[in-house]
Parts: C-alpha cells; structure tokens; sequence
C-alpha cells in the first residue's frame, strides 16, 4: 500500500510517496495525485520511499507528467528509488519524464 505525505516548500507543494507504486495501489494514489496537482500551482514528488514499483506505476507517472502539462503546472519527480530507476531504465523513459535523475552512489562506491 502506497503512503503519500504532504508539505510546503518555498512556492512549489511536495508530496513523499512511499510503499507500492504498482497494479494494486495506481488507481488510488492516482486520484491522491491528481487532487494534489489541481490544488496547487507547482507540485514536486518524492520517490525515493518507493520500493515496489511496475508498469502501472509507470503509467500513473507519465499520465500525471502529461495532465500537469495540459494544465500548465510545473511537475518535478525526485528523489527516484532503485526500484523506479530500474524500471524507467529498463523502458527506456528517463527523458520521456524529463525529470534530472541522480543516482546517489552505494555504500563503499567511489568515483573515478
């Protein structure tokens, strides 16, 4: 089950969602989001609480990406879990969501 909790920040409105972004739980945290997004100007989503992460997770992202552009309303995804990296990188929709993606290195990884 998928928890979404809410804050202010500067102007933009941000959102943490954590759990399940999948099948069982789309269809709710859709309407979560969508609410969200037409009550505020600006709306920022966190995904790194994000562990279980499928196709319609996927869905619900892009459908929430292209609704905030039809309304004209910034929307930033961050903070991409692995679970929702593996999956876009697999799909090859990185760019798609046009959203900065940083990849946080691992315990004991050292650049080069």
């Amino acid at each position: 089950m998928a928890v979404i909790v809410q804050r202010e920040e500067d102007a933009s409105h941000c959102l943490g969602i954590t759990g399940e972004l999948n099948i069982y739980s789309a269809a709710t945290v859709l309407q979560e989001l969508l609410q969200a997004l037409e009550a505020h100007r600006q709306l920022e989503i966190g995904l790194a609480g994000v562990d279980d992460f499928d196709t319609a997770g996927v869905q619900l992202l892009l459908m929430l990406k292209r609704e905030a552009a039809r309304q004209d309303k910034p929307l930033t995804f961050v903070q991409h879990s692995a679970a929702v990296r593996e999956v876009l990188d697999l799909l090859n929709l990185v760019a798609e969501l046009g959203d900065p993606m940083v990849i946080p290195l691992e315990d004991g990884e050292c650049l080069s």
